[in-house]
C-alpha cells in the first residue's frame, strides 16, 4: 500500500467529493461554471467550512464607569439662603478728640539729675583731693592703753605761726614765729556707740605725768616729743584709747572761720585785750577770723586759763555747727572754700582722713555735751603755777567714758 492510498484511507473524502478539478465542491466555479484559476494558472479551492468558534463562558460584561458627560445630571435643588439677620447698624463713633502731646517732665528732672551728678562728682573729686592735702604726722604712740568703748579724738590747737606771711602776723596778732613747740588748746571728744557725744576740756597748765620726763604741764608734752608724746601722756592720765588725733595752728583756725562766712560766738561780758587785738562787746555777735582768734586765745578775764577753755569749747561747737549746716555744705561758694582751707589748715594722724573729720562734725551737729576735767584747785612747782585735777570727780569722769 503506497502513501498515497494510505493517506486516502486515513482521510476520506466525504461523499460526492471528485478529484476533477472542475468538481465545484472542491474549486471555486465563474459564471461559466469552471473553475476559477489564480494567476499561475491553478484552479481556486473552496475553503473548507470553519469550524464555530469554541464557546467561552458568559461572563457579565464588566460596566464601565461612565464619564461625567455620560452620568445622569442629578438635580440638586438651590440651597436655600438663611435670611440675614438685621443688625442694627452701630451708633456713629464720636468724633476723636484730638490727642494733646503731654508734656515731658522728663527734661528738666533729666537735667536735674545731670546737674546733681555733676556736683557729687566734683564734690567726691574734691573730698579726695583734700584728703591728700592733709598734713599727716606719726600721733599714735607706741605703748598703748586697753581699748575703751566709743571712739576717742584728740583735738589740738597750736601756737605754731609756720607759714604765715608777716602782713598775716600783724593782722592776727600773733606775733613773731615761736616754731611748733606750744599747744592752747587740748580737748578730748568721745563719741559713744549710742548717746550724746562729749567734749573736754583738758586746761593746758594740767599738771600731769609725762611719759619720760615725770610730772610738768601738759603741754609741755607736746614741746618734749610733739603729738605722739601728748597723745600718750593724755592715755596714761585718762585711761581712754585715743583713736584719732586732729590739730589746728592760728592761721589754719583763722582762715576756716573766713571760708565759712564767720560764727557766731555769745560772750558774757565785754572782753578788750590788745594783746590778743580783741575788743568786743556782751551778747551774740557774727565775728570773722581775726576776732575768732582773739576770742579763744584771750586770758583777759576774771578766770583767765578757765574761762578761756570755755571759751573753746564754745567756739569749736559753733564752727561744727556753722560748717556742717546745709546752707554750708549746699552752697558751693562755702563748701569749696572750708574744704579746702580745711585740708591746709589741719594736721592728722597717719590713719586719719578727711571723712574722719566729717564723723567729728556729724557727731558735734546731733548734739554734744561740753565741760571741763574737774579742778581741784592750782598750785606752785618747779615748772610754775599749774592747775590741779581733783581726783574723785576726775576718776569718776573718765570711768563714765570706758
Amino acid at each position: 500500500m503506497d502513501d498515497r492510498e494510505h493517506r486516502r484511507r486515513q482521510h476520506p473524502r466525504p461523499l460526492g467529493h471528485s478529484s476533477d478539478p472542475r468538481d465545484s465542491e472542491d474549486f471555486v466555479l465563474g459564471r461559466d461554471g469552471k473553475p476559477l484559476v489564480d494567476r499561475y494558472g491553478r484552479p481556486v479551492r473552496r475553503r473548507s467550512p470553519q469550524r464555530p468558534p469554541r464557546r467561552e463562558p458568559q461572563r457579565p460584561p464588566r460596566r464601565e464607569a461612565p464619564s461625567p458627560a455620560e452620568r445622569p445630571q442629578q438635580y440638586i435643588p438651590p440651597r436655600q439662603k438663611a435670611p440675614r439677620r438685621q443688625v442694627a447698624p452701630p451708633p456713629p463713633a464720636a468724633p476723636r478728640p484730638r490727642r494733646r502731646r503731654a508734656r515731658s517732665t522728663g527734661g528738666p528732672l533729666r537735667k536735674l539729675g545731670w546737674l546733681v551728678a555733676v556736683v557729687l562728682v566734683l564734690a567726691l573729686s574734691l573730698t579726695l583731693w583734700a584728703d591728700a592735702q592733709l598734713n599727716r604726722v606719726q600721733a599714735l604712740p607706741e605703748q598703748r592703753v586697753a581699748n575703751t568703748a566709743g571712739t576717742n579724738w584728740l583735738l589740738v590747737g597750736s601756737d605754731s605761726r609756720q607759714g604765715m606771711s608777716e602782713e598775716d602776723a600783724e593782722r592776727l596778732g600773733t606775733g613773731g614765729d615761736i616754731g611748733v613747740g606750744r599747744t592752747d588748746t587740748i580737748m578730748l571728744l568721745h563719741i559713744p556707740n549710742g548717746g550724746q557725744a562729749r567734749l573736754v576740756s583738758l586746761p593746758r597748765d594740767s599738771y600731769v605725768t609725762i611719759p619720760g620726763y615725770g610730772d610738768d604741764k601738759i603741754n609741755a608734752a607736746f614741746t618734749y616729743g610733739g603729738p605722739q608724746l601728748l597723745t600718750a601722756t593724755v592715755e596714761n592720765a585718762t585711761g581712754l584709747r585715743i583713736d584719732h588725733y586732729a590739730e589746728i595752728g592760728m592761721g589754719g583756725l583763722a582762715n576756716v572761720v573766713d571760708a565759712i562766712g564767720g560764727v557766731e560766738l555769745c560772750p558774757a561780758e565785754p572782753i578788750n585785750d590788745p594783746l590778743a587785738r580783741l575788743d568786743i562787746q556782751a551778747g551774740c555777735q557774727t565775728m570773722d577770723g581775726p576776732t575768732a582768734l582773739g576770742y579763744v586765745r584771750t586770758r583777759a578775764t576774771p578766770m583767765g586759763d578757765l574761762d578761756r577753755v570755755d571759751r573753746q569749747r564754745e567756739f569749736f561747737a559753733a564752727l561744727i555747727d556753722e560748717a556742717t549746716a546745709p546752707n554750708t555744705l549746699l552752697n558751693p561758694l562755702e563748701f569749696f572754700p572750708l574744704v579746702t582751707s580745711t585740708a591746709n589748715s589741719f594736721t592728722v594722724g597717719r590713719g586719719d582722713h578727711v571723712w574722719n573729720l566729717a564723723r567729728v562734725g556729724l557727731a558735734m551737729r546731733s548734739g554734744v555735751q561740753t565741760e571741763t576735767v574737774p579742778v581741784g584747785g592750782f598750785a606752785d612747782t618747779a615748772v610754775g603755777n599749774v592747775v590741779l585735777w581733783e581726783p574723785g570727780a576726775t576718776a569718776a569722769l573718765w570711768e563714765s567714758m570706758r
